[in-house]
């Protein structure tokens, strides 16, 4: 996505990074525009983290360029960057109140103290810790402690924001609702964001674009429903999605495609011949149809809706289907197939392949 330079916020060329003769960053070509929300996601040992440090300046870049908000930093130092960190560990001072801790860097750069009070208090209410500013760290809930992080942050109003796993240390129930705290103050501020994580639900509910990683490699960049509708190859499928895409070994046929033994009409690329992975979202699998003929080998009730496991080609396959199944049933099903969610890709590259 080209964008004009004068809204740029993040830009990489070609940046690479290596520890000695291991290489750990592959030429990252990457635009971010003003505002956006960009989701850095991959398994751990991708580069993602590596990435987030080579932007703030905390890693040395070995290749290419960086620039941030149209300007050369490459090989400027952290503090002359105009960014603001948040890390997975809270890093808050124990004996400093939550008031002085969000305040604490503006009275290193001898802000004045009326000035420092009214930004701390008003960062403090758009993240709705203002009652809690006289407390100290130990009397806060992980949440809390969390948004006096981001509240840290956010009263430098930098041109980046950086965001390194923030949430690995919550429990569950509380990574939703800091997860939807971190979507609201980016809708009220307008920030530019980048965000590292290894958890694909909060990439796709959290991200503008993503940014998919692999092996120090970009695997692909585009809007969280481009990322999960025409994932640009298997790894991309397999990685974004819960459950992920049923990634099945099929060969092409005459007016579609054939997996286990049984064919599925389906449009396929001119020229292509022999053996293809067929890529179905679980949920593009319904109960009641004849596309398929299935025995289930599992099925798993989840309340709303129930996951129903079978096997094809070889593979252990999954539909993601409304209301409940017996979970004991034993009798061949029939299932339908939504022809728009279907994907093919190439079998030993694992590429997409545009379908005609």
């Amino acid at each position: 996505m080209a964008l004009d330079a004068s809204s740029v916020a993040l830009e990489a060329r070609n940046l690479a990074k290596s520890y000695g003769s291991v290489k750990v960053l592959h030429d990252i070509d990457l635009q971010m525009g003003e505002g956006e929300f960009l989701v850095l996601v991959g398994p751990s040992g991708c580069g993602k983290s590596t990435l987030l440090n080579c932007i703030a300046g905390l890693e040395e870049i070995t290749g290419g360029a960086l620039a941030i908000g149209g300007r050369d930093v490459t090989q400027e130092p952290p503090k002359d960057r105009d960014i603001a960190m948040v890390f997975q560990s809270y890093a808050l001072y124990p004996t400093m109140t939550v008031g002085e801790n969000i305040g604490f860097g503006m009275k290193i750069r001898r802000v004045p103290k009326v000035q420092a009070e009214a930004k701390t208090r008003e960062v403090a209410t758009l993240l709705q810790i203002d009652h809690l500013l006289e407390r100290l760290p130990a009397q806060l809930s992980g949440g809390q402690r969390q948004r006096v992080a981001m509240g840290r942050a956010l009263v430098r109003d930098p041109k980046l924001f950086l965001f390194d796993e923030p949430l690995s240390n919550l429990d569950a129930k509380l990574r939703v609702e800091m997860r939807a705290e971190i979507k609201r103050l980016h809708k009220t501020t307008g920030a530019s964001i980048v965000y590292v994580t290894h958890d694909q639900i909060e990439a796709m509910t959290l991200a503008s674009r993503i940014v998919v990683l692999k092996d120090g490699y970009v695997q692909q960049i585009g809007t969280p429903q481009e990322i999960y509708d025409t994932p640009a190859n298997t790894f991309v499928a397999d990685f974004m999605g819960s459950p992920p895409m049923n990634l099945i070994p099929a060969e092409v046929v005459d007016g579609g495609v054939r997996a286990g033994g049984q064919a599925i009409a389906m449009p396929v690329p001119e020229g292509v011949r022999g053996a293809v992975t067929l890529g179905i979202r679980p949920e593009h699998l319904g109960l009641g149809g004849r596309d398929l003929n299935v025995v289930p080998t599992m099925i798993e009730n989840t309340g709303a809706e129930c996951y129903l496991s079978f096997q094809l080609g070889g593979v252990d396959v999954t539909a993601r289907v409304p209301g409940r199944l017996d979970e004991d049933r034993t009798e061949a099903v029939g299932l339908s197939i939504e022809q728009t969610g279907l994907c093919l890709f190439d079998a030993e590259s694992g590429v997409r392949l545009p379908l005609t």
